[in-house]
């Protein structure tokens, strides 16, 4: 039953202060990775919808050391809060993906930069050896630690044909060997990808529920210049529905999170692509500006996190 007072969701920024006294800010690193479904292992090209351009910022540029994309980063956030401390996010291609002296070198590079506070991993389900996650267990104990897994669909079908490389089921197990090594354990999805209708995309987040998942981040599916699935919308644009309407968007959001296990974290509902790579949708909004019109419609529906969460255990 939802109290008057009871937080809509719950939010990134009160999660981090159960683990910091201060302001922290993610910094985005590019360290040199690439993905098994990139290089041969698992496929060529990668994942249909990514081009890794969408999300790194100018000072994150593989030429440059870990420590100098750090510093650079922190200058770019520390005119507005001085006292901010910072988390090293390993952000582009898959961050587990290479020989374990080299990742070892990498993170602990990062955890030598004057006032960086700990690592979010982001990485692949398929990339998390045992031998990683031993490194990371003893890791873990000394900093803070958030791994955080692309996961983008429950759906087998819908993942090969975004061409991942992997099954949920790799999701599952990667997502319980990692928590069950008591490492905050995040995930990633896109609601919007092609086949999936309304309905399969509410019923993702019980699945996703069942997960011992800390955090999850959600984006709206954007079709980016220069992808195969830019290319693929070209030719059959009746596969996709992109959500030109913010509000129908919002309705899903807001579905999917009723959905969701109450004490999952949320870190964010949509992702902001540079306008010059976007093709669709295009809402004109900053990322605060939507969560400002997901909470405010959230009010108007009496709609809560884990409002309609069934728990498949009881």
């Amino acid at each position: 039953m939802y109290k008057m007072n009871q937080p809509l969701y719950n939010e990134f920024p009160y999660f981090l202060k159960r683990y910091f006294p201060f302001k922290v800010q993610k910094i985005s690193l590019n360290a040199g990775f690439t993905c098994p479904n990139r290089d041969g292992t698992k496929g060529q090209g990668g994942c249909t919808y990514c081009n890794n351009q969408t999300f790194n910022p100018d000072y994150c540029r593989t030429e440059k050391s870990i420590s100098q994309q750090l510093e650079e980063g922190k200058l770019f956030f520390a005119h507005k809060y001085p006292e901010m401390r910072y988390l090293a996010y390993f952000q582009a291609y898959t961050n587990t993906y290479s020989e374990l002296e080299t990742l070892k070198r990498k993170y602990e590079e990062a955890l030598s930069v004057d006032g960086v506070v700990g690592l979010v991993i982001g990485t692949r389900p398929d990339c998390m050896p045992d031998s990683l996650l031993h490194y990371l267990e003893i890791l873990n104990k000394q900093t803070f630690l958030l791994v955080e897994y692309g996961i983008e669909t429950t759906n087998n079908e819908t993942l090969k044909r975004i061409n991942r490389g992997h099954s949920y089921e790799a999701t599952a197990d990667a997502v319980q060997r990692t928590a069950g090594s008591g490492i905050l354990t995040g995930g990633h999805v896109i609601l919007g990808l092609p086949g999936e209708s309304h309905n399969d995309i509410v019923a993702q987040a019980g699945e996703l529920s069942k997960l011992p998942l800390s955090t999850l981040k959600m984006h709206q599916l954007q079709l980016i210049r220069g992808t195969r699935m830019a290319r693929e919308y070209q030719q059959n644009p009746a596969d996709f529905h992109l959500f030109t309407d913010v509000d129908e968007y919002i309705e899903l959001v807001i579905d999917y999170v009723e959905h969701l296990r109450p004490d999952i974290v949320l870190e964010r509902f949509v992702s902001q692509s540079p306008r010059e790579l976007l093709i669709a949708p295009d809402w004109g909004l900053k990322n605060y500006e939507f969560t400002a019109r997901v909470q405010k419609r959230m009010k108007e529906r009496g709609a809560y996190q884990g409002k309609e969460f069934e728990d498949s255990e009881k």
